[in-house]
């Protein structure tokens, strides 16, 4: 008999460098026994050949980097089941010269665990990274408060970090469900409570991951799928135009009236193709999905597909409120665009205002660009129109990645769409774009770059 099928859920595992996320991770899959059979004897096995002490981290350091060098770089996916679902935990860097592989870890989480070492108390980092799980929207957050056992399981110690993070996480908005404390090397208060703190009264790391809870972007929700391409087939007379994406929440089913966002054009579901499989009446929040329609029209990739007779969040705006966290090595500035990607679709943006510095009081007077670590509420104005919605409303929809140039520069979330311009925006802004782009296009090599549209240029 198969296994049941169980639900999946993302976690991101943060914290600062050598405040022990790893061992923590490595423990935490050699406890719920999700290793390959054998993977922790060879590892002891090449340490002792080594003459290395065996770390759980060491399960999880696969890059030769960072065998080297002790740091976690890339963002590690490993897997685990309890009882309730399966986990994809994202090991995200914490050393601050990787904080963009942090953020792409952090953006694909429904949940997160926050690690702080007993040693060093609450370091920059511990700040910072609670600062971009606020600016991602991740309310579900834990945090460990972890090598107690070198302070023999001191409750003072752990009280002294936990009242100060604690506070610090109420500036941001952030509650965190709990804050537990552990030794992630002796594997105590993840899976099982520990007799040496029994001051804590709390649930176990493992029991608090079982009470997280997915995105409400499932079955019941509202239809919408970004579309990623439109394939067509001329072999045996096949004229199938097939729409592909993968459903981002709710339920589309044969015969169901959708709209396309931002074109508005309207068709039915004429049938739902699968790869290699049996013909399907419906399909559901995250499935591949291929869809052919009654109607035969012309939309492009990027657009939305909602039901026409649903209501749903879904605007289409060229402005927008986020929270963003800056990563490039130029900053943000107001003179040049940038390439917004949200899902499948792609929009060229340019910083309007910034409304504040967040962790700053100066007024936005003061403001001219977002350096590389700092976080923002900013305007953003689109080129053309695009579709999404306020993250709180759907992650998948309101969560995107800022492009400068072939580089993954920033990332955030929507907080609203914008109708109205920002006071003090010229009204000939528009035309002086436009008339660029056809001088550039006509004049290329005058035009080299559309990021020094204000430089003075001669015919």
């Amino acid at each position: 008999m198969s296994e049941q099928l169980l639900e999946r859920m993302n976690i991101v595992i943060a914290g600062h460098v050598d405040h022990g996320k790893s061992t923590l991770v490595g423990r935490l899959l050699a406890d719920t026994h999700s290793l390959p059979s054998g993977k922790i004897e060879k590892i002891r096995q090449s340490c002792a050949e080594n003459g290395r002490v065996f770390e759980y981290s060491m399960l999880l350091d696969a890059l030769e980097d960072e065998q080297k060098q002790g740091i976690t770089i890339d963002s590690a996916r490993v897997f685990f089941k309890s009882e309730k679902r399966e986990y994809v935990l994202i090991d995200a860097p914490g050393h601050i010269e990787f904080l963009r592989n942090m953020l792409s870890g952090a953006s694909r989480a429904a949940a997160a665990v926050l690690v702080i070492d007993a040693l060093s108390g609450v370091a920059e980092n511990s700040r910072r990274h609670g600062l971009l799980l606020s600016l991602l929207g991740i309310e579900q957050v834990i945090v460990l408060v972890n090598k107690l056992d070198r302070f023999d399981y001191d409750e003072s110690v752990f009280r002294q970090i936990k009242n100060e993070y604690e506070a610090y996480l109420a500036t941001l908005n952030v509650k965190p469900y709990a804050i537990v404390p552990v030794s992630a090397r002796e594997g105590k208060n993840l899976t099982r409570r520990a007799e040496e703190m029994s001051w804590y009264q709390g649930k176990t790391v493992l029991e608090l991951l079982d009470s997280f809870q997915n995105s409400v972007a499932d079955h019941e929700a509202f239809f919408s799928m970004h579309l990623q391409d439109i394939y067509r087939f001329s072999n045996d007379n096949d004229d199938r135009r097939i729409y592909a994406g993968t459903v981002t929440s709710g339920t589309i089913r044969i015969g169901d009236p959708v709209r396309f966002l931002p074109s508005n054009k309207e068709a039915h579901i004429k049938s739902i193709e699968s790869w290699n499989a049996p013909t399907k009446s419906q399909s559901s929040t995250d499935e591949a999905t291929g869809l052919t329609l009654v109607e035969d029209i012309y939309v492009k990739s990027g657009e939305v597909m909602v039901k026409s007779d649903e209501p749903s969040p879904i605007i289409v705006t060229q402005r927008i409120e986020a929270n963003i966290i800056w990563l490039g090595q130029q900053p943000l500035t107001f003179d040049r665009p940038y390439l917004l990607k949200l899902g499948s679709a792609k929009a060229r943006v340019w910083l309007e205002k910034i409304e504040r510095k967040l962790g700053e009081d100066s007024g936005a007077e003061d403001y001219y660009g977002l350096n590389r670590n700092e976080c923002g509420c900013v305007i953003l104005k689109f080129q053309d129109p695009m579709a999404l919605t306020a993250f709180k409303d759907n992650p998948t929809l309101g969560r995107f990645v800022i492009v400068d140039g072939y580089n993954a520069a920033g990332g955030g979330i929507v907080l609203q769409g914008l109708t109205h311009p920002t006071e003090g925006e010229r009204p000939d802004a528009d035309f002086e774009d436009a008339l660029f782009l056809l001088l550039r296009k006509h004049f290329p090599h005058r035009f080299p770059d559309l990021g020094n549209k204000n430089q003075d240029y001669t015919i």
